[in-house]
């Protein structure tokens, strides 16, 4: 007899996750991971993709002449690692964690079976990955043409969750200077310095925690 099949989410961007683990069972691990963990390094082998439950994780390339540079942010309801099935046998990519985590590992042969076996599954985790692509390409041109201050309220934005589905989070889990400059691509320096610009502007407030107000969005949309 046929299983029944499983009615489509009600938007098709969005990830039916309790339905994906309970597909890939019992192949799949949880694991909470402390601040500036590395979940896996450039070079290791790709025999899985994982789900952020909860918390910030941040992809970097390091080139042959040592210099980083940070790819994609990543937060709850993401996916990462998944290059694994399109035959990649190395990581491309650093996966470090920018706060504490908690991180779901599906083994490779379960993704597959699943995409496989899962239509509606399939679909909307083919639309996840269209929709990815898209804030990729978004952060490409960012880099190449917007001004680093640009970049700094676009990056602050996504940290508090403006522009995704669900409810922003105008606190963001503390990040350091040095760390926002390495995403921005610019110095500390210039980061400390469009931050008192923001704090006096009241696109943001810190004080032992950064908080972010809708009104930053001006920067970004101010041409």
């Amino acid at each position: 007899m046929s299983r029944p099949r499983r009615p489509k989410p009600s938007s098709t961007s969005a990830i039916d996750a309790g339905a994906l683990l309970a597909a890939v069972s019992p192949s799949r691990t949880t694991r909470k991971y402390q601040k500036n963990q590395v979940v896996f390094a450039q070079g290791d082998p790709a025999d899985a993709v994982f789900f952020v439950h909860r918390g910030k994780v941040k992809l970097t390339v390091l080139s042959r002449q040592g210099k980083q540079a940070v790819t994609a942010l990543l937060g709850p309801a993401d996916f990462f690692g998944e290059g694994c099935l399109a035959g990649q046998p190395l990581r491309m990519a650093t996966a470090t964690t920018i706060t504490e985590a908690s991180i779901e590992r599906l083994a490779k042969p379960a993704m597959i079976r699943t995409l496989h076996h899962d239509a509606v599954f399939a679909e909307s985790f083919t639309t996840y990955l269209l929709t990815r692509n898209i804030r990729m390409e978004e952060d490409l041109v960012d880099q190449l043409f917007n001004s680093s201050e640009k970049r700094l309220a676009r990056l602050l934005l996504l940290l508090a969750n403006f522009g995704k589905e669900g409810r922003p989070e105008p606190v963001v889990p503390k990040i350091s200077q040095e760390t926002l400059a390495e995403m921005v691509g610019t110095t500390r320096s210039r980061i400390s310095h469009f931050m008192n610009k923001f704090r006096k502007l009241g696109f943001v407030e810190y004080n032992g925690r950064l908080e972010i107000h809708s009104s930053l969005l001006h920067v970004v949309l101010h041409d």
